[in-house]
């Protein structure tokens, strides 16, 4: 039983293969000091014996069992739904944990209740003085929706000196290790499963700031990051669902016209960078470019249908969610005029 002063919290940890590091986030979570949490593993059809060893050696835990790989989106949607508490924490299966790492969380979701959901600081597992790849210290994204990271500007990573230890509002929190309120994920409807994994959870959050409400980053949380064991860095499947994930955002969560003004300049930008990966003989990039420009040409009703949802949820205008953008061009900026660190790009203002 947990402390009656602290709010129960569901740990949801999608999970495909890979014994050995869910092996290692279990432990870590069994460190944990905050007193009051459930666990619960959604196994993605896993063909390693996994859910029979999470039976054998971690009974605590809820382990629910689907019968296909949903990816990160599916398994989480499924682990919400049978979570118990008003709190979910959604963690991948490669991360270690300090172990007052939830403390600050429900924290900083107790003290702001226009907060919908805050991340920890997210460093690299095998080098922890650099921030993650996937996290850093909180996500923005520019206007042509190319997302970014307090700590990581595409392949630059910098050394954690403590430079984005504020507690402030970001655009989105990474799906490494997120806290978010069980109600409004249900309000704004959880992640969307045509994503499959990959910026599920920066649209999830864009439809929080459709709500009008606010995602942050509380750096007093530690977490240490694996990065790409589902998926390696330069696997063309992910490159494909990145650059397909991100063109989906834009064509559903902007107003028609916003989308109609901005596409074409990202469509410019995509055919810059299939020529670059073809200048570079990464021809799995220029295949998976082309493949999710593809897939958008041909899946309009599933843009029509997600523009539908976004629209019910819209009570901002552009101009509102504009403000909690970059501006500019990340990939300009980093490409062409050399900025390496998001305090390049812009200040980082304490809540």
């Amino acid at each position: 039983m947990g402390e009656p002063s602290k709010p129960l919290v569901s740990v949801v940890i999608p999970h495909w293969n890979g014994i050995e590091v869910l092996a290692e986030c279990l432990e870590s979570l069994q460190r944990c000091s905050y007193p009051n949490i459930e666990t619960i593993v959604v196994d993605n059809a896993s063909t390693d014996g996994s859910p029979e060893w999470v039976e054998a050696n971690h009974s605590q835990v809820n382990l629910i069992r689907s019968e296909e790989n949903k990816g990160y989106a599916g398994g989480c949607n499924r682990g919400a739904e049978v979570a118990s508490a008003d709190y979910l924490l959604f963690l991948n299966n490669d991360t270690v944990h300090e172990p007052d790492w939830i403390e600050p969380l429900v924290s900083t979701l107790e003290e702001n209740h226009n907060i919908a959901a805050v991340q920890p600081k997210i460093l690299n597992y095998f080098e922890k003085e650099l921030f993650d790849y996937a996290g850093g210290s909180g996500g923005h994204m520019d206007i042509l929706c190319f997302p970014f990271l307090r700590g990581r500007l595409f392949m630059t990573r910098e050394k954690d000196s403590g430079q984005y230890n504020d507690v402030t509002d970001i655009f989105w929190a990474s799906g490494t290790a997120f806290l978010v309120r069980k109600s409004v994920f249900e309000e704004v409807g959880g992640f969307d499963e045509t994503f499959f994994a990959h910026q599920e959870e920066i649209d999830l959050q864009w439809r929080m700031h459709l709500a009008g409400l606010d995602v942050a980053v509380d750096p007093a949380s530690v977490v240490y990051h694996r990065n790409a064991v589902t998926l390696a860095m330069h696997s063309p499947q992910k490159k494909y669902l990145n650059h397909r994930n991100s063109l989906l955002m834009m064509l559903s969560n902007y107003s028609l016209p916003m989308a109609i003004y901005l596409f074409p300049i990202r469509l410019i930008l995509e055919f810059i960078a299939a020529l670059y990966a073809m200048a570079l003989f990464d021809f799995g990039h220029v295949g998976a470019i082309f493949k999710s420009l593809f897939w958008i040409l041909i899946h309009p009703h599933v843009i029509h249908k997600r523009r539908k949802r976004t629209g019910s949820l819209r009570r901002l205008k552009d101009r509102d969610i504009l403000s909690k953008f970059y501006r500019g061009s990340v990939v300009l900026d980093y490409y062409i005029l050399r900025k390496r660190r998001y305090s390049d790009l812009m200040p980082s203002p304490s809540r």
